[in-house]
């Protein structure tokens, strides 16, 4: 089964990559076909084992995927969120990271850049504002 998908997968890739527009990364960009194969998978199977209950067949259905799908939207959005990081400006996208990969309090952040609490709570928002608005446009 998952080589069939993964088979499906490759194909519409093939087939469309005439109209990939290089707007989204590469692996973005098949994350989201692996993504829709996926989902159409489940669609099919979902609805085969439904007709089966219906008609009076004693059938089990099969135990879900792990959440293969909000992993890999989780993969893309990781994806987005690091091509944004690297169209920001370096101190916006510095104090990004330190307080969300490396959840550094404004206190230790100020600390360690040298400036004052207040300056590093005014820039983390400045740096939240922008991404956010990337963000948006990218979708």
């Amino acid at each position: 089964m998952v080589d069939d998908v993964v088979q499906e997968v490759f194909l519409a890739a093939w087939r469309g990559l005439a109209r990939y527009s290089g707007h989204a990364t590469l692996r973005s960009w098949l994350l989201s076909i692996a993504r829709n194969k996926v989902e159409d998978h489940y669609r099919s199977t979902l609805g085969r084992h439904l007709e089966m209950l219906e008609a009076g067949e004693d059938t089990i259905l099969p135990a879900p995927a792990l959440d293969l799908v909000g992993a890999m939207d989780a993969e893309r959005d990781a994806g987005r969120a690091a091509e944004i990081l690297n169209r920001l400006p370096y101190e916006y996208a510095a104090v990004l990271r330190w307080r969300y990969w490396e959840e550094r309090s404004a206190k230790e952040m100020a600390e360690a850049s040298g400036r004052t609490e207040k300056a590093v709570e005014r820039l983390l928002a400045r740096a939240r504002s922008r991404f956010k608005l990337l963000w948006e446009e990218t979708e």
